[in-house]
């Protein structure tokens, strides 16, 4: 997953110059990027190593057995700015970063989802999504009266950590997502804008097409 407190054309930087996939990227207006919660971890700090190559800070951050998304971000924690982005590692979601965030500074919940509606989807949905903007429901394998998609990116507060004990498993998704939900902390950026599955052959082949 890719993660951070970002400037916009710092994010479209690293996204398209992002070779190595399943890592967690932490950006802020500093040109600070910390990695974490990685699979081939090792390929990929030697590929970027520390940024000065880029004008750019990297650091690292590992898990000696895998902690589940949210226990990533938990082990991470002290590398993570108040509010921060995170992004799946293994997807490619070409948006306006800096209106997502807007978004979330105009609105202030604990988390504000990007969230993909079209009538061509190539997985089912799993967000319930109201005409105000909440998330009503996230659901992995139901997608009755879901209405989007969860596109791979996500604003955090910090403060969502809280909820999360150090050390142990923990899924964003399954265990803290419904809490925010339920206390109507948790909002839906919408947008029309497919996202690329890096993880798969085709998904790669059709994120090479789009930026040749």
């Amino acid at each position: 997953m890719l993660v951070g407190d970002f400037a916009d054309d710092l994010l479209d930087d690293v996204l398209h110059r992002h070779d190595a996939v399943g890592a967690a990227v932490f950006v802020d207006y500093q040109r600070k990027l910390d990695v974490g919660g990685l699979h081939l971890g090792e390929q990929i700090e030697q590929y970027f190593q520390y940024g000065d190559s880029m004008s750019m800070k990297i650091g690292y951050s590992y898990e000696s057995s895998p902690l589940g998304t949210g226990g990533a971000l938990k082990n991470a924690s002290s590398k993570l700015e108040e509010k921060f982005l995170l992004l799946n590692g293994d997807t490619f979601l070409d948006v306006d970063y800096a209106a997502v965030m807007a978004d979330f500074l105009r609105y202030k919940p604990q988390a504000l989802i990007v969230a993909r509606k079209s009538l061509d989807m190539p997985v089912p949905n799993n967000l319930a999504v109201s005409l105000d903007g909440k998330v009503t429901a996230y659901q992995k394998r139901n997608p009755e009266n879901m209405t989007c998609t969860d596109a791979g990116a996500i604003v955090l507060s910090r403060q969502v950590l809280n909820e999360i004990v150090p050390t142990q498993v923990c899924s964003l998704e399954e265990q803290i997502f419904p809490k925010l939900i339920q206390r109507g902390e948790m909002r839906a950026w919408v947008t029309p804008e497919p996202f690329f599955d890096m993880g798969s052959p085709a998904g790669l082949k059709a994120l090479s097409e789009k930026l040749a």
